[in-house]
């Protein structure tokens, strides 16, 4: 095993930084040989590798030289201590979002809340807010009906009970499935990357997850946040919250829309790199007329 380990950071070095090679290392020999890492530090001049083994290593380098996310080769990620299935049909869940996600829990989890999230995709979101804050009742929406088939497996994976609704939110009116204010949460992680912004973005990423999903279009950046935040005065009971992860050159731009519509409480948070990512709103006590 010690030879493969060296013939894998040799192929890669070319392509990928010693560090993500050190993690591709750790996932190939224990998602798909079963091998812990102890095991491969321990045991690396003992274990021998037979032909098919072999093999599946052989494809894997040749789909990481193709700039194939490890998390697609594996078929699943890990996001707040949770496996979701993943596949090229959803985003590959992020940093950014656990922090969403964790910024919900703590300001709810003593709470019984209804909640909505919005462009679900694998359901990462959904599907962590019911684990974590007891009681709570949740629905995920995405226009794909690919996502949706990764959303429910991710539901079943964790074992909770999540439903879904395929919707496009810029064509969904309330009346459509719900009554007026009905819910304590909304929560979106929508399209937020300008394709301006393309060439920023790392090979793997334009290759591979769903454009659909990413990107927004120059002229009108803020189309999905618009069109949710003002579902969301409806949608949304008295108080109720309104969280949003979004792009950090967007942040301010939000907070004074949010204000003008009647929001009120609102805080926009850093993420861990120090850039504006994650918003929350709180609703008006009753619609401005």
């Amino acid at each position: 095993m010690k030879n493969t380990i060296i013939h894998i950071k040799n192929q890669l070095k070319d392509y990928y930084a010693a560090g993500e090679i050190e993690g591709f290392v750790k996932h190939i020999f224990f998602h798909f040989l079963g091998f812990s890492y102890s095991q491969i530090i321990i045991k690396q001049n003992e274990l021998v590798l037979n032909e098919e083994e072999k093999n599946k290593v052989r494809k894997i380098l040749s789909e990481l030289k193709n700039y194939k996310p490890i998390q697609y080769i594996l078929g699943e990620s890990e996001f707040y201590d949770l496996l979701f299935h993943v596949d090229e049909s959803v985003l590959i869940p992020r940093q950014e979002t656990e922090e969403l996600v964790h910024l919900i829990i703590q300001e709810n989890r003593l709470e019984k809340p209804k909640i909505l999230d919005i462009g679900t995709g694998s359901a990462c979101i959904a599907v962590s807010l019911a684990k974590n804050i007891p009681a709570s009742v949740v629905i995920g929406t995405d226009v794909s009906e690919s996502a949706l088939e990764i959303a429910r497996k991710n539901a079943k994976r964790n074992s909770v009970d999540v439903a879904f609704l395929k919707t496009n939110i810029l064509t969904w009116e309330l009346h459509d499935e719900f009554s007026e204010a009905q819910f304590d949460i909304i929560v979106s992680n929508p399209p937020y990357v300008c394709r301006n912004e393309k060439q920023l973005m790392s090979k793997n990423v334009l290759a591979y997850e769903p454009h659909l999903a990413l990107f927004v279009e120059d002229e009108n950046p803020l189309i999905f946040y618009e069109k949710i935040s003002n579902f969301a005065l409806h949608a949304l009971k008295p108080r109720g919250k309104l969280y949003f992860e979004l792009n950090e050159q967007f942040g301010e731009i939000l907070v004074a829309e949010l204000e003008k519509i009647g929001f009120s409480d609102i805080l926009l948070q850093k993420d861990i790199n120090g850039k504006d990512r994650m918003l929350r709103g709180i609703a008006p006590e009753q619609l401005r007329i």
